[in-house]
């Protein structure tokens, strides 16, 4: 591994200089970036994927939703589609993506779910079309700098934190680390649930050598297994888990902790279920009746479609849900969120 770091060190000094050259020009205003009238709260990351972004989404849904008309403006990482989309009950995993399609099935009644490739000109059409919009949320926007947000949240893995980390291709950061000290706070993901204060300390110094901002340590839990199809009651004590996410490796650990796991099927991320994927899974459904198929709550959203629904409706079928949660000072961080939009608005 360190050899090949060492052989693609020049390509990563060769992405330095590019995104280098980049954000300079943002940053002397040689290429534009917007702030709209209204608050914009941008999530995102400097890593390539699998930090949590689509809990934190969803966390700032449960926060702001009570009060604020809110919508969510997404890529829509692949989809089939392109342009600028709101959802509508005719959608699904493939014409949203799957973490828009996510929110749309979890909160679609209560926030507005839209998908654009580019942001600066899709949120003046959610303004035009949903004109009681009051807040913004932007998934996964921290390298899109066309709009400037009036509050921007980097997420960092505690396992893997941006500050160790290289630039691609020798690592994942997708721009260098100074970049952090764009960030208005920065959440630590998926940490243990018991975190020491020492733990706290180290990784906020290494944080701070390039954002002095505030610091939030978080963690993920999981809920009680949700039977895919009404079929299904009970989820069998043995199970196959199948996921198609950037980082399984919670998941899987969870999992084998909590039951008896006797395979392990994993895609990549972003992974779009195929009949073939689907005939494999009912094969080991036949092949070992006592099991039950245990998947994520981002990979239950892609197993929805028409296609599929004569296989799924054969397995016993379980996903499991997750939510987000401050190891501590969860208070201080939504005082800064909500303070943000009253200056904002």
């Amino acid at each position: 591994m360190i050899f090949l770091r060492i052989l693609l060190y020049p390509f990563a000094v060769l992405y330095n200089l590019i995104t280098s050259i980049r954000n300079t020009l943002y940053d002397q205003g040689r290429k534009a970036s917007v702030q709209f009238d209204l608050p914009v709260i941008g999530v995102g990351n400097l890593t390539v994927g699998g930090t949590g972004k689509t809990p934190m989404i969803e966390y700032l849904i449960r926060l702001l939703c009570n009060e604020y008309e809110v919508a969510t403006l997404s890529r829509g990482y692949g989809r089939q589609t392109k342009g600028f989309h709101i959802a509508d009950p005719s959608d699904n995993a493939k014409t949203l993506g799957d973490e828009p399609f996510q929110f749309y099935v979890k909160y679609g009644d209560r926030v507005t779910v839209a998908v654009g490739e580019e942001r600066a000109l899709a949120i003046p059409s959610i303004l035009q079309k949903v004109r009681k919009t009051e807040i913004i949320l932007l998934d996964d926007a921290y390298q899109h700098r066309s709009v400037q947000p009036s509050l921007n949240i980097l997420l960092t893995e505690y396992y893997r934190p941006f500050y160790n980390d290289l630039l691609l291709p020798a690592g994942r950061l997708r721009e260098s680390k100074e970049n952090a000290g764009r960030a208005d706070l920065v959440l630590v993901t998926k940490c243990p649930e018991e975190l020491s204060d020492e733990d706290m300390i180290e990784i906020e110094k290494g944080i701070r050598k390039y954002a002095d901002k505030p610091v939030f340590f978080t963690h993920i839990r999981y809920g009680s297994p949700v039977p895919y199809s009404r079929q299904d009651k009970i989820m069998k004590e043995n199970v196959i888990l199948i996921s198609g996410i950037s980082n399984p490796r919670p998941f899987v650990t969870y999992a084998r902790q909590n039951f008896k796991v006797i395979k392990e099927i994993t895609f990549k991320d972003h992974h779009d279920f195929t009949v073939s994927d689907l005939e494999k899974f009912v094969r080991y459904q036949q092949q070992y009746p006592n099991v039950s198929l245990l998947t994520t709550e981002k990979d239950k959203a892609k197993l929805g479609s028409a296609e599929l629904s004569a296989y799924t409706s054969q397995l016993s079928l379980f996903y499991i849900p997750i939510e987000f949660f401050f190891n501590r000072n969860g208070r201080d961080f939504n005082e800064i969120v909500l303070n943000s939009i009253k200056r904002a608005g």
